[in-house]
């Protein structure tokens, strides 16, 4: 069967190629995909292979999909021909096949599938958010409002989190945050930034910082802003060294936590507290889509059309795009 699929064939070069997909094999399904979604800060990183990614071509980017089972291999229990799933680790493709324990059912027939494909990403920062353990009428800011920030403001909001900060240099990242539940929507580069943060939390810092920008400067700045005690949650990948840390003075005097929140960290057969499984995690926030609880549908900027690759990930490369949601499209109308 002739499917296609986005490939890097060398660093910062993307092509829509076709490829020939087998039959699932025993435990594999096989994936009709309608929508992928695009996460830019990890994509980006790897597309130019910067640090602490392979560095090393082709590649096949893409991990949070959305689309139906075209069919089954042997021994697979939970799925059947038909069945709408979200797919983790599935790339960019029209089609794809996966074992099925990367799979998560989408029960509710009302759910679009273009909002089910942003569960894979949105349970990335569920994990950060369940380990910072925030508890009602702590503060929390977010920092870096890209898809993993905002759903982490939606998140942190729910978990109790009181006020929620939203910090992004983007103006209209910032506008979408306060739009999505943010109490404040904070500039770093507002040279009255400091001042403010001292105002919201009257001078105590802020009790839980999720960091998802992933740079280097952005943890020395929440380590300055943290509360006494506070925990900081590395959600955001690092792609350099992080120099200037003081860690008797930052850290280990005022008794700061910080905590790495890589998803590969979560179990894999078994949720307990703080630790859900990515299935459970993506059962969840289909739920809370369902419920109206969580709000997609205001992130989603652009529909990609996947034979336009090599231009979208040129403009991406530019630095100039400030809409967090662009999602592929594979499947025709």
């Amino acid at each position: 069967m002739k499917a296609k699929r986005i490939v890097w064939k060398s660093a910062c070069k993307a092509e829509l190629e076709e490829f020939e997909i087998s039959d699932p094999k025993e435990g594999q399904v096989l994936i009709e995909v309608e929508y992928s979604v695009i996460s830019q800060g990890t994509e980006l990183a790897w597309f130019q292979g910067k640090e602490n990614t392979i560095a090393k071509f082709p590649q096949y980017p893409g991990y949070s999909a959305a689309g139906r089972v075209l069919a089954i291999g042997s021994g697979v229990k939970d799925f059947k021909e038909g069945d709408r799933v979200v797919a983790y680790h599935l790339n960019h493709s029209s089609h794809g096949i996966v074992h099925e324990s990367q799979l998560t059912k989408i029960h509710d027939p009302d759910i679009p599938a273009e909002e089910a494909a942003f569960t894979i990403i949105a349970a990335m920062t569920l994990q950060g958010i369940r380990k910072a353990n925030i508890e009602l009428g702590e503060s929390v800011m977010v920092m870096g409002q890209g898809l993993l920030g905002l759903f982490g403001t939606q998140l942190a909001r729910f978990q109790g989190g009181l006020p929620v900060i939203a910090s992004d240099i983007s103006a209209s990242r910032l506008e979408l945050a306060k739009k999505l539940g943010a109490d404040y929507a904070l500039s770093p580069k507002d040279e009255n930034f400091e001042e403010k943060l001292k105002e919201i939390t009257r001078g105590k810092g802020v009790d839980a910082i999720i960091e998802v920008t992933g740079r280097s400067e952005a943890l020395n700045q929440a380590l300055k802003h943290v509360a006494w005690r506070g925990r900081i949650i590395l959600l955001g990948c690092a792609r350099s060294i992080t120099d200037g840390i003081n860690f008797y003075t930052d850290v280990h005097k005022p008794g700061v936590s910080i905590i790495g929140a890589h998803n590969f960290v979560r179990p894999k057969q078994e949720s307990s507290h703080g630790h859900w499984t990515m299935r459970d995690d993506v059962t969840c926030l289909l739920s809370m889509i369902s419920h109206k609880r969580l709000n997609v549908r205001s992130m989603i900027s652009e529909y990609l059309n996947p034979e336009n690759a090599e231009a979208v990930y040129a403009r991406l490369l530019e630095g100039k795009n400030d809409a967090p949601g662009l999602v592929f499209k594979w499947k025709k109308d």
